[in-house]
């Protein structure tokens, strides 16, 4: 999370300005780590999907200026959970979203309009796999202020997994079902899928492990691996992340799945190479958690969250916008008894936090 010119970034680590183009351009990794990676995700680090721009402003109009590198894609605006708009974004041209304050929000109670994540006086621009550029937020004369801590989630669910995490086979970035369990959590999501380079490195695994800003994990590991590393590299970098994580954010709940149902599940040879590893990295994964004292890391089988093999697209691997919403359904019905205890010892330490202060102006 960054803040710039009264303006909150989202699942960004870092603002980055490149000498001889304009803008600041929204990264979720910095470039430490993102150079560091195998070649393939050093692309995949630098799209912007699930970042976002937030901010609040009493401006009835406000233009937000933004571009995309590299390739074209989608900005998606919404005023809290509300949606507003989508504007198409040409790579290489500067666009100005043009966007008015809907006059129908204040007819109705506000108390409608709010659940326990967002409020709806928070502008959001979701970017999809676009490299997103920031050049400006104009209120025409009024404050522009990042939103304060009331009108956004109180948790935040951190994604690291392959292609299917970063949402492909979904229309839009913010149908995945990364984003559609959080949506059911009222959650924040931090986005870190690497499409198709998803390795573990551990680089990736310090910076999770190190990253902080997040209140539980949710872990896609192993199905673009399988055709590269060996079951005991797998488990070798498998294991890294795990501990990693789990050591240095204690108390907090880990997810891990098998891989999710795809046509090397139903090879018609189950001899194949890429089958057999298969099910050799959903045994060690099974393993690790088996043996792992950490209470609060559960394991999830894939076919619990892909239930329906029909829900995916003719590739046989990446979900539909139908599987998608299926699969974060499911996600949020596994995470939700450890998500709602989280937030009951959230609200707990705040109420006693009130209670100390009240004693203290006593």
């Amino acid at each position: 999370m960054c803040i710039h010119e009264g303006v909150l970034f989202h699942n960004v680590s870092e603002l980055e300005k490149r000498e001889r183009l304009p803008g600041l351009r929204l990264q979720r990794f910095p470039r430490t780590v993102r150079e560091s990676l195998n070649a393939k995700a050093r692309v995949k680090a630098a799209q912007s999907n699930g970042c976002e721009i937030r901010f609040v402003t009493e401006s009835r109009y406000v233009n937000v200026t933004v571009s995309a590198v590299e390739s074209g894609g989608f900005a998606h605006v919404f005023r809290g959970d509300l949606y507003h708009s989508s504007h198409p974004l040409t790579a290489g041209v500067l666009h100005t979203l043009h966007l008015e304050t809907p006059e129908r929000l204040a007819q109705v109670s506000q108390t409608v309009l709010h659940n326990r994540a967002y409020s709806p006086d928070v502008w959001r621009i979701h970017f999809d796999r676009v490299g997103a550029v920031f050049h400006e937020v104009d209120a025409f004369g009024c404050e522009v202020r990042p939103p304060e801590s009331g009108p956004l989630p109180k948790l935040t669910l951190l994604a690291y997994g392959s292609s299917i995490t970063q949402a492909a086979g979904a229309t839009n970035h913010y149908n995945g079902y990364i984003q559609q369990a959080a949506r059911r959590l009222e959650a924040d999501a931090l986005n870190l899928g690497l499409s198709g380079s998803c390795y573990c490195e551990r680089e990736i695994a310090d910076f999770i492990a190190g990253h902080g800003g997040w209140d539980a994990a949710f872990l896609e590991l192993g199905v673009n691996m399988r055709g590269v590393f060996t079951p005991e590299q797998y488990e070798q970098r498998a294991s890294y992340l795990l501990d990693r994580v789990i050591a240095e954010n204690p108390g907090k709940p880990v997810f891990i799945t098998t891989i999710y149902p795809n046509r090397a599940t139903f090879f018609t040879n189950p001899g194949d190479p890429l089958a057999e590893h298969e099910r050799r990295y959903n045994d060690i994964l099974r393993n690790y958690a088996a043996r792992t004292p950490y209470p609060d890391l559960h394991l999830i089988e894939g076919h619990e969250i892909m239930s329906d093999f029909t829900s995916l697209t003719t590739d046989l691997i990446h979900p539909s916008d139908y599987g998608h919403m299926l699969m974060g359904e499911q996600l949020a019905g596994h995470m939700r008894p450890a998500i709602e205890r989280l937030r009951t010892m959230q609200q707990q330490a705040a109420n006693q936090l009130e209670s100390d202060m009240s004693q203290i102006q006593l």
